[in-house]
């Protein structure tokens, strides 16, 4: 009798995310109804709760139903008409919900930026994943060898940007008996004093003779991260950008792309960039990418478009320079309740640093719910600073707002407002709540 095949990748996903339905509601799950209790996910969603009159708790973050979908399908139709590759970033959100919804909108694969997150994608059955990281972990290192050689469909790439960190991810992966090669991208850095990347084209050609001496790497190609162009302009990023692509063609001249001694022949030259200001660069200088020996994956990375914001990214967004090509839209929403209103000046709300985004910019209130259900403009109110479990609020004159009024704000930075709940409301026009978006940080 034959042994059984694995799950194909697209069964393993929705397998998994088919169980997530199954969690229990109870006390880890914050906002949630209290008379939830006991019921799974999915029959707590069956049941389409208004979210504000369907028992919830303040404060709650909620997600846009609509704008989500709005901003999948505009990054899809954006990476189509450019010809780009899109691995969204995944440490945004770390919702698999959402890597499927992504992957539905045609994405490539999923970046993600430590083991533990290539674990959690893993597991819901991300067939491509991208890491934006060296890893030089060893335990790490040995799950993923075991990983790659147990899936011949998991596709896995990562950063390496010293000759260090490739003795090191080599002797881990012979230690553990690797049978497939890791295929790996030698990352440029964005300039003196970035962040992670070789500085100099002359260390890049360091690494990739490293890396063809390893025999357990693979070289696959080059990448970066335009967003950390020191003091960064137009002209600053395209530039780097155009050193990235030199550097591509510059290996694939010298031959760095065959794979010596590496079992598997290499069938396209990855060229890897782009977060979530500076896309339309990206897109402009790919484009340009000279024919090289083989095809080339036009990768793009961006992430935050995903829930988008009312802050940082609504400024940073490229789609303010190229407004024809469209507009991502803020979907989450913190509603809180005021609980102390001292003077006519000063009022006080349940959410805090342990519930809002903080670390870019302050909420911004938006507006403001009255118990009978009916909603105005929050002007006059600001938030000008939040303890653990408060924010702080001013309110100028005329402001009206009372004790018990709930106050909807808008958040800055994606990445620091999904981190703070493992449960999200998925919330409708109307405020149905339609399903329970699952996050595992």
């Amino acid at each position: 009798m034959a042994a059984d095949k694995p799950a194909a990748p697209a069964d393993r996903r929705a397998s998994a995310l088919a169980r997530l339905a199954d969690e229990r509601i109870d006390h880890r799950f914050k906002a949630l109804p209290p008379d939830a209790d006991g019921l799974t996910v999915g029959e707590l969603a069956a049941e389409r709760r208004n979210l504000f009159t369907g028992g919830f708790t303040t404060p709650v973050l909620a997600l846009s139903a609509e704008r989500l979908e709005h901003n999948l399908a505009l990054m899809e139709e954006y990476a189509t008409r450019h010809s780009l590759a899109f691995a969204p970033h995944g440490k945004t959100s770390m919702a698999p919900q959402l890597f499927e919804r992504q992957l539905a909108h045609g994405a490539w694969g999923i970046t993600l930026a430590v083991p533990h997150q290539v674990r959690v994608a893993r597991e819901f059955g991300v067939a491509r994943i991208f890491l934006a990281n060296e890893l030089v972990d060893a335990a790490a290192l040995r799950w993923l060898s075991s990983e790659l050689d147990s899936d011949p469909d998991f596709h896995f790439i990562c950063y390496v940007d010293s000759v260090r960190g490739v003795e090191l991810m080599d002797a881990a992966l012979r230690s553990a008996g690797a049978r497939r090669a890791v295929d790996v991208v030698v990352e440029l850095a964005a300039g003196d004093g970035a962040r992670t990347g070789a500085r100099t084209e002359a260390d890049c050609a360091a690494v990739a003779d490293a890396v063809a001496s390893a025999g357990t790497l693979r070289l696959v190609g080059v990448a970066g991260y335009e967003g950390e162009v020191p003091d960064a302009t137009p002209e600053r990023v395209h530039a780097w950008l155009r050193r990235l692509i030199a550097l591509a063609a510059e290996f694939d001249a010298a031959g760095r792309f065959k794979g010596d001694g590496v079992p598997g022949a290499l069938d396209e030259i990855v060229v890897s960039a782009g977060g979530s200001a500076w896309f339309d660069a990206v897109a402009d200088e790919f484009a340009a990418i000279p024919q090289l020996s083989l095809p080339v994956l036009k990768l793009l990375r961006s992430g935050a478009y995903v829930s988008h914001d009312d802050g940082h990214y609504k400024h940073l967004t490229p789609f303010n320079r190229v407004p024809e090509e469209g507009a991502l839209h803020p979907a989450f929403r913190l509603w809180t309740q005021v609980v102390s209103r001292p003077t006519a000046e000063q009022a006080f709300v349940n959410a805090g640093k342990r519930d809002a985004a903080y670390d870019l910019d302050l909420p911004a209130a938006q507006v403001v719910r009255r118990a009978d259900g009916t909603e105005v403009a929050a002007d006059g109110v600001t938030v000008t600073g939040l303890s653990d479990q408060h924010g702080w609020l001013r309110t100028a004159p005329g402001a009206d707002l009372e004790v018990g009024d709930w106050v909807g704000l808008g958040l800055s930075h994606p990445c620091t407002s999904f981190d703070k709940w493992q449960l999200i409301p998925l919330v409708e026009a109307d405020g149905t709540v339609t399903d329970y978006i699952r996050t595992y940080f």
